[in-house]
């Protein structure tokens, strides 16, 4: 380990950030579904359960002193659950519309964004190698994941596109959002967080595709089938990034500007 590096929480933003992104968004949709329905657990137990995993989880991500692939993932993960559970507690328990739940956590995550820039004067998600920056960077991931629920079962209701549609048009707004930022120069940091929260409802329409029966539009995989699938294809990616450290980066505080530097293949 070069100990004149400071070694980021977070991982390189490459293809395999976003492969691993869209699954762990599935898996969060199905494992939601298999934990409330199969389980009996129902919305409240099951938003318990996987609450004090998350809590266990990021205990672990905070006490680390740099990014470790399965420790990070595995909280995006339960994140991506998590955040489901919220949108769904609020529109199916309490009967809170989801236009409601859409706006408001659109002004949540406005307000972490505006707080952490006031904290910090960065949103960069290279700069994340503190306990401050990094449970700004949490809170916003746990919004986009419930923003993209709302935004997502918003879009499926409305309009009713049925899964695949409803995937492909995701899928085909975050590739206007990358035009737009290599193209056009949209800011990277706006960009990266568009995407964020688009590919949750990617992810959950590619989730109900493969779980869902033929009858429904999907191929009868059920949650089970799906969530084991997906979460065989994140162990095996987590796993070539945790040996080759591919996406591990670090700051060189003595470069005359701050840029991550890649660690691929060091100790």
């Amino acid at each position: 380990m070069n100990k004149s590096l400071i070694y980021s929480k977070v991982p390189e933003v490459t293809i395999f950030f976003w492969i691993i992104k869209i699954l762990c968004t599935t898996v969060g949709e199905t494992a939601a579904d298999f934990l409330n329905t199969n389980l009996n657990l129902g919305l409240t137990g099951t938003t318990l359960v996987l609450g004090v995993f998350l809590l266990i989880a990021l205990f672990f991500q905070f006490r680390s002193s740099r990014y470790v692939p399965g420790i990070y993932w595995l909280v995006v993960v339960l994140l991506s659950v998590f955040g489901t559970l919220i949108t769904d507690n609020l529109t199916d328990n309490f009967g809170v519309s989801l236009v409601t739940t859409t706006v408001v956590f659109s002004i949540a995550l406005a307000a972490v964004f505006i707080a952490w820039y006031a904290s910090e004067k960065t949103l960069s998600i290279h700069s994340i190698y503190t306990t401050k920056r990094e449970a700004f960077y949490w809170l916003a991931i746990l919004f986009t994941f419930a923003l993209g629920t709302a935004a997502g079962d918003l879009v499926a209701e409305r309009f009713q596109l049925g899964y695949l549609v409803s995937a492909i048009l995701f899928a085909v707004l975050i590739a206007a959002d990358t035009i737009a930022h290599k193209m056009f120069r949209l800011n990277p940091v706006l960009a990266f967080w568009i995407a964020y929260i688009l590919t949750r409802p990617l992810g959950a329409s590619l989730g109900d595709y493969f779980s869902q029966s033929p009858d429904d539009g999907g191929l009868g995989l059920g949650t089970v089938g799906t969530s084991v699938l997906f979460l065989v294809a994140i162990l095996i990616t987590v796993t070539y990034l945790a040996v080759t450290k591919k996406d591990a980066v670090a700051i060189d505080p003595h470069a005359d500007t701050l840029k991550p530097v890649m660690i691929e293949g060091t100790d």
